[in-house]
């Protein structure tokens, strides 16, 4: 190996030290702030992976490499606001690429170690954390999902019927409570139904009526503040669309699946029946004269 190639491994090896060295801190502040034995135990033996990985590197470095604070800050308040789930899967994906570099020095026993954990050790790891609100996570899919393509469509469709902006946003309210408060209520018949152990009827329409009302806000609150009924239907969808890529981002890193095809598939439901609802509102003001 030239002197040249063997500099620039050991500069990459300096990038897996920081990598692993802040993985490892995060992993631990992640433990500390898990009240769950089970799940504290997970990812306190992940971090220990972390830094027997930094250990290893050290060992060809032979440098001391500080951890990347503002990561660590980030991903402290990460698993405040969306979880340890969301917090862990997004440190994988991270961590996958490192993983793939390692993989490429087959003859080097130690990364090929490395590489085996990464792609194994951890992944069962992390599969082992079990969080309520993933637990959940139908519910709130259910109450998402019914509000994005239901209520999309409403408002689609009293803005051309309508045509006020004000008018649209109280007919809108109303429809939206009743819808999640009904929604609600499905929810709660239907997980009682279930007689499953692992989810609540109570919490689980909670978290449906909630999923739902945050939705109704975020899309009426343009009719509130605007008063140009298409300006204000024009911003909506941007909300609705914003909404699909959040829940969708979360819904994909938290339960390791595809983000592409989840959004695409939920943005163009959503977006069709709008459509849709909006050509029915501009027949039905053509026919009934409303709003004329």
């Amino acid at each position: 190996m030239e002197k040249e190639t063997e500099q620039e491994l050991i500069k990459k090896m300096i990038g897996f030290q920081k990598e692993e060295i802040t993985s490892s801190i995060i992993y631990r502040k992640l433990a500390a702030k898990e009240k769950d034995p089970h799940n504290r135990e997970i990812l306190q033996r992940i971090a220990e992976d972390e830094s027997r990985h930094y250990a290893t590197l050290r060992g060809y470095t032979h440098q001391d490499v500080s951890p990347n604070r503002c990561e660590i800050c980030f991903y402290v308040w990460l698993v405040r606001l969306l979880g340890v789930t969301f917090a862990v899967r997004r440190l994988e994906l991270g961590e996958k690429e490192t993983s793939g570099v390692y993989s490429q020095y087959p003859s080097m026993e130690h990364f090929a170690e490395m590489a085996r954990d990464e792609q194994h050790h951890e992944e069962k790891l992390i599969e082992m954390i079990d969080e309520e609100r993933l637990q959940y996570m139908g519910s709130v899919v259910l109450g998402l999902n019914d509000a994005l393509v239901e209520f999309t469509g409403a408002l689609a469709g009293f803005t051309l019927a309508l045509n006020d902006t004000k008018l649209i946003a109280l007919t809108g309210s109303i429809t939206g409570i009743a819808a999640a408060l009904s929604m609600a209520s499905s929810e709660y018949l239907s997980t009682k139904s279930e007689k499953t152990h692992n989810k609540r009827p109570v919490k689980a329409a909670i978290y449906t009526g909630i999923a739902y009302i945050i939705t109704v806000v975020a899309l009426v609150g343009p009719f509130i503040l605007l008063s140009s009924p298409v300006l204000a239907l024009c911003i909506m969808l941007v909300m609705a669309l914003l909404i699909i890529a959040f829940f969708n981002y979360y819904y994909a890193i938290a339960r390791n699946e595809s983000f592409k095809r989840r959004f695409t598939e939920m943005a163009v439901l959503s977006f069709s029946v709008a459509g849709i609802s909006f050509l029915i509102g501009y027949l039905l003001k053509a026919v009934t004269g409303v709003g004329g």
